[in-house]
């Protein structure tokens, strides 16, 4: 297909980076989508309140915040598989940990430290996709690519999630999911076999060792970037904001609303999540053709529209298996060329500080919404306290877009050495 026409023109270093980011960032992603199924399990067992709940998911996120901003410092620092490797052994560590839990307080302080790993992993992956593509034409393409693999990710929660409660007693079966969460740590070796740092990165770190590049990661709030940190951090907000007061709560809504089974509920997922996937490659490859900008606020809108459908239209099931794809589509589609675009916004030398600032900031700001939702859900019903949080994080980004300038078909230059 012309679409995918891009893939065959990449060199064997950029395939295997892309590997390892897409391996990277679905194994993140299943990490971190696999507490979202277990909340009704975690409700009845211990009797959490949806507060508890929703805290447990925010103080994840607020931690994935410090993570990924400290990934970008240090990556900028030590190189961009040196850290990602780190990343990805923190998160695995702690969600396999989870498992031995046996109270709300334990949960909360696993979730926290696995939340570290998970921010920073997103951090380092999508700078070093970034700056390893050679074409900028490529670059939205190839690093929505990777952030597709979230997609697989979740599917991989759904399906362990609904084997594990097939199979094994409830008891033991949320403590499984948590188990299995080690197995991502395997995918260090991959990397540490098959990935280096890009040249963008080592030209700059060659000037930093010889004193030509004296830059520091403050420089990120300095005059001539703070204005594009501030923004650049409202934007992650509201998509981050959005995505998760929706996605966090939709298995609870889908379960204690709807009144679907675990495997019913897993059967709704699943074609959210294939809707996410192609929601993923439409996304990479709108930024590539109409702009970052337009992109991000048609899927704003779209996300906005389908998700107060979704949950508050009196749709028949039916109907709403049939509606999951096209919100798959937008809820994901909105994030594909986020990562390209803060990479374009800052130069080489503080790149991973800013982007890993502004996607965190707004992972950490966005982390409030889970608990807003529960919090709100009350006083109002579930649906309408998932409405309000979500379209308020939309429109956000469609202001917030607006503000900021157009990167598309930016190139990325390597630094000079000091002569």
């Amino acid at each position: 297909m012309a679409s995918f026409q891009w893939f065959t023109e990449l060199t064997t270093r950029e395939r295997r980076t892309l590997y390892a980011g897409f391996g990277g960032y679905a194994v993140d992603a299943f990490d971190f989508m696999i507490y979202s199924f277990l909340i009704p399990t975690l409700i009845a067992t211990w009797g959490m309140t949806k507060s508890e709940a929703g805290l447990i998911a925010t103080s994840s996120l607020i931690s994935s915040a410090v993570g990924g901003w400290l990934a970008g410092i240090l990556s900028d620092r030590y190189g961009r598989v040196r850290v990602l490797q780190w990343t990805i052994a923190t998160f695995a560590l702690f969600t396999c940990l989870s498992g031995f839990t046996h109270s709300f307080w334990q949960l909360l302080t696993t979730r926290t430290l696995q939340g570290i790993g998970f921010g920073g992993e997103w951090s380092v992956v999508t700078v070093m996709m970034a700056e390893t593509i050679r074409s900028p034409q490529h670059r939205a393409k190839a690093v929505g690519t990777v952030q597709s693999s979230w997609s697989f990710g979740w599917a991989a929660a759904a399906i362990i999630y609904w084997a594990s409660f097939a199979l094994l007693p409830e008891q033991i079966a949320w403590r499984a999911c948590f188990w299995v969460g080690i197995l991502p740590a395997l995918w260090i070796v991959y990397i540490r076999r098959n990935v280096s740092d890009p040249e963008i990165y080592l030209a700059t770190r060659r000037a930093r060792d010889s004193g030509f590049d004296t830059s520091h990661f403050l420089q990120i709030f300095s005059f001539p970037h703070l204005r594009t940190t501030l923004l650049g951090s409202a934007l992650c907000t509201g998509m981050l904001g959005g995505y998760y007061a929706i996605t966090t709560w939709l298995p609870t809504y889908l379960k204690t609303v709807r009144h679907l089974s675990v495997f019913n509920t897993s059967g709704y997922l699943i074609v959210l999540i294939v809707g996410s996937f192609t929601g993923y490659i439409v996304g990479a490859i709108l930024c590539d053709k109409i702009g970052r900008r337009a992109s991000f606020i048609l899927f704003a809108i779209g996300s906005f529209v389908l998700g107060m459908a979704y949950t508050m239209l009196p749709i028949t099931n039916s109907a709403m298996l049939l509606l999951g794809f096209p919100l798959g589509v937008v809820v994901q589609g909105i994030f594909a060329g986020v990562g390209a675009y803060l990479s374009e916004l800052y130069p080489n030398e503080i790149r991973g500080s800013g982007q890993g600032f502004c996607y965190n900031l707004g992972r950490g700001l966005g982390s409030f919404f889970p608990i807003l939702v529960g919090t709100l859900s009350q006083s109002m019903t579930l649906v309408n306290a998932m409405g309000l949080v979500a379209g308020s994080g939309y429109l956000l980004v469609i202001a917030a877009a607006l503000c900021l300038p157009e990167t598309r078909g930016k190139a990325l230059a390597a630094a000079s050495p000091a002569s």
